[in-house]
């Protein structure tokens, strides 16, 4: 059977516009989340969001096109730019080799809005021509397409917040069963409107947190009460191994399996048994022939909602068992806000960046060799929200190194959320760490994508 792996990457999320800088905010427990600036929050309940920052699309586009782009379409563009970049992708296959599988959940819902109210106050006549080609679901994958020359399958995956971990999923049986050599795969969002916000805000889905916006996204601690709306895109170049170690491309990860299923329960309320989440987790388990031991994080959905977070820990605990209490377990939105139709691909980067990435492989050569074990551990949550970040090395040659010590005491009465990275006990199973991103979306569609480090 064809292998898949990642050999490019891309990100533009509320920590920054590229995947360094994404990366380096997640390393650091940097939040992501503040005040709306983007527009007036003075009739909104809520008024947190975790905005994309300083983005500037010049050079992505003529300036003409600029300005008939959405601007989750100018994310996609961002991102899929330094993904292909990062790949050499550039004259690597065919053109008609290389497909695109990327999606929104709601597309370009700000346009909708605007041209709805034009035509309201002004007339049909001023709608701009060109708002159907920018409000279609497959605009950004189309986008994609033009700018890149790349004619090879393509389509757009509407899964709401799943959309761009099915994507990413799609796109790796795409290239395993060989209908196209590469795939660039992923997700954008840029529904941080007043339409969406207010809808959100009445269907009392949204954090209440107003104080201390940093701390209003809490995967998974005892005080959560929703989630923060995000924008963003991430998207991942596919490849098949052979051919991509034949080009000397460079290996970030490979996408092993990936399950999919959904409750069939509710249109916004998870299913409490949870049975869905769990299958799609050991289908994916079975299909990449990974044991349960061999898995040693996992990349929660974790929206910070009571009933999503609670659903998602018994599914985590009915698919792994009792090594389910040993799994390293957290939610990059904690730090992104919900980036929606993004979130899944900016949760798989995030675990592909692992292996390659300062922060999380500092000593991740040493490691590999078995020559000593890093543990990096993050603090969120408990009384004050304390955040903290502390590095323990054991080595061979020497006792365990503690950097920024841990008042265990404190930890104990402050910790809600603890991640605990060990990355020589998963290579030491199977040549390198297995990631699980999972995604329990809002439909309850539930996608999780495999990965793990070559």
């Amino acid at each position: 059977m064809r292998r898949v792996v990642v050999t490019g990457m891309g990100a533009v999320s509320p920590l920054g516009n590229d995947l360094a800088t994404t990366w380096d905010g997640l390393v650091a427990g940097k939040s992501g989340l503040n005040f709306i600036q983007g527009f007036d929050t003075s009739d909104f309940p809520v008024k947190v969001g975790a905005e994309v920052k300083n983005f500037d699309p010049t050079g992505l586009a003529s300036p003409k096109e600029l300005r008939k782009l959405a601007r989750y379409t100018q994310f996609s563009l961002a991102a899929a730019k330094e993904a292909v970049e990062d790949a050499a992708l550039d004259g690597a296959y065919p053109p008609e080799r290389i497909g695109i599988v990327f999606g929104s959940a709601v597309g370009d819902i700000g346009t909708i809005a605007e041209q709805v109210e034009t035509m309201l106050e002004r007339g049909p006549s001023r709608v701009t021509p060109w708002f159907i080609p920018s409000v279609l679901t497959d605009s950004a994958s189309g986008q994609l397409a033009i700018s890149f020359g790349f004619s090879g399958i393509n389509f757009a995956v509407v899964a709401a917040c799943a959309t761009g971990s099915y994507a990413i999923g799609e796109a790796a049986e795409i290239v395993r069963r060989g209908a196209a050599d590469a795939i660039l795969a992923g997700g954008a969002e840029a529904a941080l409107t007043p339409l969406i916000l207010a809808g959100f805000s009445n269907m009392r889905g949204l954090a209440s947190e107003q104080e201390n916006p940093a701390h209003a996204s809490r995967p998974f601690d005892a005080t959560r009460d929703g989630f923060v709306i995000g924008e963003g895109a991430g998207i991942l170049v596919l490849e098949e191994l052979e051919a991509a170690r034949a080009r000397g491309a460079k290996i970030h990860a490979e996408v092993v399996s990936y399950g999919a299923s959904n409750d069939a329960f509710h249109v916004a309320q998870p299913d409490p048994e949870a049975s869905g989440v769990a299958r799609m987790m050991t289908e994916a388990l079975a299909a990449g022939g990974i044991e349960p031991e061999q898995v040693g994080y996992i990349n929660a959905h974790g929206t910070s909602t009571p009933l999503g977070d609670a659903a998602e820990t018994k599914a985590i605990k009915e698919a792994f068992g009792d090594h389910a209490y040993k799994l390293a377990v957290s939610s990059t939105k904690s730090m992104l806000g919900h980036c929606l139709g993004a979130a899944g691909a900016l949760g798989v980067a995030a675990c592909a960046a692992g292996g390659d990435r300062p922060g999380a492989g500092d000593f991740l050569d040493d490691v590999q060799r078995g020559l000593r074990t890093v543990h990096q551990v993050i603090v969120h949550g408990g009384p004050g929200h304390v955040r903290r970040r502390v590095l323990v090395a054991d080595r061979e040659d020497g006792p365990p190194v503690l950097h920024r010590p841990l008042d265990e005491a404190a930890v104990r009465r402050q910790v809600h959320h603890v991640v605990l990275v060990d990355p020589r006990r998963a290579a030491q199973q199977r040549r390198g760490m297995h990631l699980l991103s999972l995604r329990l979306v809002l439909q309850q569609l539930h996608q999780v994508v495999a990965v793990h480090h070559l």
